[in-house]
Formats: C-alpha cells, sequence, structure tokens
C-alpha cells in the first residue's frame, strides 16, 4: 500500500465513525455534516484517483499469466475507484494493466475469463485492440476460457485469443449489434405533454423518444449498425481463421450453445474451469502452480469495507449513472449486446 493509499485509509477510518455519530444527531446538523461528508468523500476519491485507483506493484516475480475478468457490461469505466464494485467489468484498469504487462518479462500470456453478455462497440473494440497490441508487441499468447456466457462485445474482445475454452452450460456467439430506443409519443398524447426541439436540422433530434422517426433517420441508424456489423465480421473471420461467407452464415445474432460453437468452429475447446486454466498454463509453457496473477483496484481491496460508508454519502458517478440510463439498453448507443 503506497502513501496516499494509507492516508485514505485513514480518513476512511475517521469519517466512518464520524457518519455513525450523525445518526443521532439532528436533521439540521445531519445535513450540514452530510454536505461535509459529502465533501471528503469526494476529496477522497480525487485521492485515490491521482494515482488511478490501480496499483500493479503486486505483480509477480516469477514467470506468470494474468488474467482479465471480462465480466459484466462491457462500458466505458467512471475513473472513481469507489464506484465499481467486485464482478464488474473495469475498462480503466484493463486497459492500464495490458500496457503495463507490455514492458514485463515476467508475464507470459494472458487468461481472459468471459462472463458477459457483451456491452458498447466502443470499448469491447479497443480491449481488443490493446491486446493485439500486446500480442504483436511479445509474442505471447492470449487465451480465453467463457464461463456461463461470453456473448456478442465479449466474443468480440475474444478474437483476439490464441484459443478459446468453453464451460460446456456456456452460451456465446450473439455476433451482431443493436442500438436500442424507446418512443413515448403514445403516451405523450394520453397524458397530454409534448416535447420541443429546436434544432438546427432535420436530423438534429433523431432517436428522441417523443418523436415518430422517419424513413430518413431509421437508415442513418441502419448504416451505423452496418458498419460495425462489417467490423465485428472482419474480427471474428481474422480471429477464428474462418471463410467470411462462413461467418455470415453464423452471424445473425442468434446465441449457441458451447457444442454449437465447437460444432460451427467459434471456439476450440469445451473443459471445465479447472481442466482449462491447468491446459492454459501447460500451453504457455508454466508450472501446474505457476501464478495466474488477478489485478485489483482499490475498490476491490481490503479497506472497501471500510470505504463503503462513507461511499454511499458521495454523489453518483457517471458510470452509476450510465448504468441507470442503459438498464433496458435503450438509450440509443452502439452495442455489441446480446438481447
Amino acid at each position: 500500500m503506497n502513501f496516499k493509499q494509507f492516508a485514505a485509509v485513514v480518513v476512511a477510518v475517521a469519517l466512518f465513525a464520524a457518519t455513525g455519530y450523525l445518526g443521532v444527531r439532528s436533521a439540521a446538523t445531519v445535513s450540514e455534516n452530510v454536505v461535509t461528508s459529502v465533501e471528503t468523500v469526494s476529496g477522497l476519491s480525487s485521492l485515490l484517483k491521482s494515482g488511478s485507483g490501480i496499483d500493479f506493484s503486486d505483480l509477480p516475480s516469477e514467470p506468470y499469466l494474468a488474467r482479465l475478468d471480462i465480466t459484466g457490461t462491457i462500458q466505458p469505466s467512471s475513473g472513481d475507484p469507489f464506484s465499481l464494485p467486485d464482478g464488474y467489468y473495469d475498462h480503466t484498469l484493463y486497459m492500464e494493466l495490458v500496457d503495463t504487462l507490455i514492458d514485463d518479462p515476467d508475464n507470459k500470456g494472458i487468461l481472459l475469463y468471459v462472463d458477459s453478455p457483451g456491452g458498447t462497440v466502443y470499448e469491447s473494440d479497443e480491449l481488443y485492440l490493446k491486446l493485439m497490441e500486446y500480442k504483436e508487441a511479445t509474442s505471447r499468447p492470449v487465451y480465453a476460457y467463457f464461463a456461463s456466457q461470453a456473448c456478442s462485445g465479449g466474443y468480440y474482445i475474444s478474437m483476439a485469443s490464441d484459443e478459446i475454452y468453453a464451460n460446456r452450460n456456456a452460451w456465446t456467439g450473439s455476433i451482431g449489434v443493436i442500438i436500442s430506443l424507446m418512443n413515448y409519443e403514445g403516451l405523450s398524447e394520453k397524458i397530454g405533454v409534448s416535447a420541443v426541439d429546436i434544432t438546427s436540422g432535420r436530423n438534429k433530434a433523431m432517436g428522441s423518444a417523443w418523436e415518430t422517426m422517419t424513413d430518413e433517420q431509421r437508415g442513418i441508424f441502419q448504416s451505423m449498425v452496418d458498419e460495425s456489423y462489417a467490423q465485428f465480421v472482419d474480427i471474428v473471420t481474422a480471429g477464428r481463421k474462418l471463410d467470411r461467407a462462413r461467418v455470415l452464415e453464423l452471424a445473425d445474432g442468434r446465441i449457441y450453445t458451447a457444442k454449437q460453437a465447437l460444432d460451427n468452429g467459434l471456439i476450440d475447446h469445451i473443459a471445465g474451469e479447472e481442466e482449462a486454466f491447468a491446459a492454459i498454463l501447460e500451453k504457455a509453457g508454466l508450472d501446474a502452480d505457476a501464478e495466474i496473477y488477478i489485478p485489483m483496484r482499490a475498490s476491490s481491496s481490503w479497506w472497501s469495507l471500510v470505504l463503503s460508508r462513507a461511499a454511499a454519502l458521495r454523489p453518483k458517478s457517471e458510470l452509476e449513472l450510465f448504468r441507470e440510463l442503459t438498464a433496458d439498453k435503450r438509450n440509443g448507443a452502439l452495442m455489441y449486446y446480446a438481447g
């Protein structure tokens, strides 16, 4: 733990005690102290963010594999180490880790542990390209293991892998792109509410939830989907070494079982986690007891329990707001997402 993180823990412990004391204060006093506590948490968050909340000082000093957990929805990171509980995809963490691994001679490869329905086009492609950069710079392998699901963006990122192992109950594929939007025009007419958009052109407000989409606007959205879809097909064609025409046949958006994926050349092996990890270590030329390193962010470490109460007082982060806005995936973003 570096000095800044130690200082953060000390402040958090003090804040933890202080917030417990708030419960017995009057409403007016509590209100004032909550504002102060929120400011303290904000400052504490900034303190950790000055180091990105990420510390790779615990990288093994002997040959090892690095594991990236592609879990949950693939989406932007807020940059706030308090905003991501365990089990969520952390884009910033993985991008920085891969850069670090490129310069670490003890690293002998990367293992992608994928359990994701997919996510945003931008982040999926950015991590895929970063992994390809890693392979180009180091000539080290990348492997993937599919847990319960590795769909759409999760499958896209995995195209950087040299070999793919999947649990026999895994769902994968869903090769395609989606833009989902909501339309409240009928509802607005019933309740007597209307939206007014002052725009610079007829398509500036396209996708508005309060107006009927024109054929022209639908065509514009479709062109965006088609371009991202073609990119996805090309990535699968290269990653799986399949004929493009064959990929187009497979890439109708459907989800495949592990057996179906194996039969269609979308994965290489069906295996349980323990069996797959053992095989991957062997293929990477490592001993069976070699370390598989999992990076830790500030919010995943032991003091997250101490900080949790303090963090609850802060305003919602950009990422939390993003999650709320995309709860039904109908915010108009380009998504490599299963359903």
